[in-house]
């Protein structure tokens, strides 16, 4: 059995929860472009993992948007490299960052009031602009 992949301390998803498709891929190749499966398309079920608790569930599937199907599937697709393990090492390696960056629970935003002091400094330059924007104007006629 393969090792489990860790994507925090303490949660971490089995392999043969992923899936890898290998498939033709777009773009320079040389004589193999049409005969060489480079390209890996790598799926996860991110609704039926039984590893992965709610709250991450929901932060990943608003963080993955277009790459998550309506069944809740992850689908990363990776084709920059013309070497097939690399292409699968990167397609991994971005479904662990991914799963990462939905594990981080963001810190809520606590409002606070502007100081007195950045009041009065924020006056000050409107003052200085309108100044400055007067100044600009056509020449009144003197009285």
């Amino acid at each position: 059995m393969a090792e489990p992949i860790a994507i925090t301390r303490s949660v971490s998803i089995d392999p043969s929860e992923i899936e890898e498709n290998f498939v033709r891929a777009s773009g320079p190749g040389g004589q193999n472009v049409n005969k060489v499966a480079s390209a890996v398309q790598l799926r996860f079920n991110l609704a039926s993992s039984p590893n992965i608790p709610e709250p991450m569930k929901r932060r990943v599937a608003a963080l993955a948007g277009s790459r998550l199907t309506r069944d809740g599937v992850i689908v990363i697709t990776a084709n920059s490299h013309r070497d097939q393990p690399l292409n699968r090492t990167e397609a991994l390696a971005r479904l662990v960052a991914l799963l990462r960056e939905g594990a981080y629970v963001p810190k809520p935003r606590i409002a606070t009031r502007p100081t007195l002091a950045s009041k009065k400094r924020r006056l000050e330059g409107k003052s200085l602009r309108s100044g400055v924007k007067r100044l600009r104007g056509a020449p009144r006629p003197e009285d």
